[in-house]
């Protein structure tokens, strides 16, 4: 049996206004949490026991999730009083472990949507002798990320920060944002401050002759950081390009959950999921987007690729593409909405206010 640290702390500002009452991984992703997706991975994997490093917005986690018998998990919640960032949040919560020093402990984060391996990654970091092991994944371009070189056998020889020349890119490996511990590396992270495991921990590590062992899995990877890549996630969840045993339904080019009411003639494609109480009126077409619980979508709508938060309300003819509409926001009849706007919570747009073409 592994254990597991989940980290759930951060703030998810890129992802406003999802986030204003919602942490990042409990917005709804294919109808269920975020997390939902995560948590039955792991359990799926062998994973029994997972503590939650919590922070923003702690108080949601448990009410919803419980001690986590009710996924075959045992689950526990420690909550940070002080930002402590990543290695900090794992040392803290590191308390509620029960395994012994050598034992392996799965560390990941609460923002990731993943099609890893997670038992090959345990096995990799046990059969090499690692101190920690760390999920890499490919992409095409990796200027924004992270770069972890590592030699013939998949041991770790560098992290290097975010390149800035063309030099600079000696590898398309990133950090994907799972790790295998063994538990006395964790437990040697000082508390009592913030500690970042990419920035301080692991080229500690590597400076003092620790082993990290790359494992490169390169099936599905998504950081599900901005409205767009979280949109996507979810439409990809629903289409069953995300691999998830949690997704409530099967895969299709839609998914319309219980008590959600969509008329005969309305279009649903693209992995659009349609939540609990949402409405959707005759005539609508929805595309690759998340209509969150309690929604309504009017007569004529036109919505792509976009999230429509819980109980909001889109207006009849109103066309809303790459955007996200806060909770409870209205937006009114005949508006157009693109190219990334996001609508704040319970705000309210008169009919025909906002076009981005003319009137024709």
């Amino acid at each position: 049996m592994t254990e597991a640290i989940l980290l759930v702390g951060g703030k998810g500002t890129r992802l406003r206004p999802l986030t204003v009452h919602t942490p990042k991984p409990m917005v709804p992703a294919a109808g269920v949490p975020f997390l939902s997706h995560q948590l039955a991975r792991a359990r799926e994997a062998g994973v029994e026991h997972i503590v939650f490093a919590t922070s923003y917005l702690a108080e949601v986690f448990e009410p919803y999730f419980g001690d986590g018998s009710a996924l075959g998990l045992h689950l526990e919640y420690v909550t940070e009083e002080e930002p402590l960032g990543t290695g900090g949040a794992i040392r803290n919560a590191a308390e509620r472990l029960t395994g012994a020093p050598g034992d392996p402990v799965l560390v990941f984060n609460g923002d990731i949507l993943t099609g890893l391996d997670i038992r090959a990654l345990v096995d990799t970091h046990t059969g090499s002798g690692a101190d920690v092991s760390l999920h890499l994944t490919r992409v095409e371009d990796p200027r924004a990320f992270g770069l972890v070189p590592t030699d013939p056998t998949g041991r770790v020889t560098a992290f290097l920060e975010k390149p800035q020349t063309p030099e600079e890119i000696v590898t398309d490996q990133i950090n994907a944002g799972a790790y295998v511990f063994d538990r006395a590396v964790i437990d040697a992270i000082p508390t009592g401050r913030p500690v970042s495991v990419e920035r301080e921990t692991f080229p500690g590590l590597l400076r003092d002759g620790a082993h990290l062992q790359g494992m490169v899995d390169s099936t599905y990877w998504l950081d599900l950081g901005t409205p767009q890549a979280f949109v996507r996630g979810s439409a990809d969840l629903v289409l069953g390009r995300a691999p998830s045993p949690a997704v409530p339904g099967r895969c299709g080019d839609s998914l319309v959950l219980d008590g959600a009411d969509v008329a005969p003639d309305a279009k649903l494609a693209g992995g659009t999921v349609v939540g609990p109480g949402a409405v959707v009126g005759a005539g609508a077409r929805i595309d690759g987007s998340a209509i969150l619980d309690g929604a309504v979508v009017e007569p004529g709508a036109r919505i792509v690729d976009s999230l429509v938060g819980a109980r909001a309300r889109i207006g009849a003819r109103t066309v809303v593409r790459d955007a996200v509409v806060g909770d409870g926001a209205v937006v009114g009849a005949d508006n157009e909405l693109r190219c990334g706007v996001r609508v704040w919570c319970d705000a309210r747009i008169p009919d025909a206010s906002v076009r981005f073409s003319s009137d024709q």
